[in-house]
């Protein structure tokens, strides 16, 4: 049975309303696509209204962002060293916020909501940093 968000048929005392209507397309609920480290692959989906949203399927990069310099740079993700929503996620290397990344430079913190934003966006981790706030 499809998702949808499309009102319920049910009352509060457990009882069924009758149908007035059938599910609108606009109710459906999306897929959730989880993100994970590879090469880039990355689509596109039709949103209301006409709009867009992209949606990331495998990265391979990310923006670090250093606290010391103040500056962004581009660094090769490599693994998942830590997920706190899923301890499957570190193991089959899917990205979510929050998650603990390992690049090239070093241990980074994911901040920001990478499947939804079609990007990944990392803050350099350092070790009495114990989570973000």
């Amino acid at each position: 049975m499809a998702k949808s968000t499309a009102p319920t048929l049910k009352k509060r005392t457990g009882g069924f309303k009758g149908k007035l209507r059938d599910k609108r397309k606009y109710e459906s609920v999306g897929l959730s696509v989880p993100l994970q480290v590879g090469e880039k692959r990355i689509k596109s989906e039709r949103t209301l209204g006409g709009n867009s949203k992209v949606i990331s399927l495998q990265l391979k990069e990310g923006n670090m962002y250093d606290s010391d310099s103040k500056k962004f740079t581009k660094v090769e993700l490599l693994r998942v060293v830590e997920n706190k929503s899923n301890r499957s996620y570190a193991r089959r290397n899917i990205i979510t916020k929050g998650a603990v990344v390992e690049t090239n430079q070093g241990k980074a913190v994911v901040t920001n909501r990478p499947g939804k934003s079609g990007q990944v966006t990392l803050l350099k981790f350092k070790p009495e940093q114990k989570e973000l706030k």
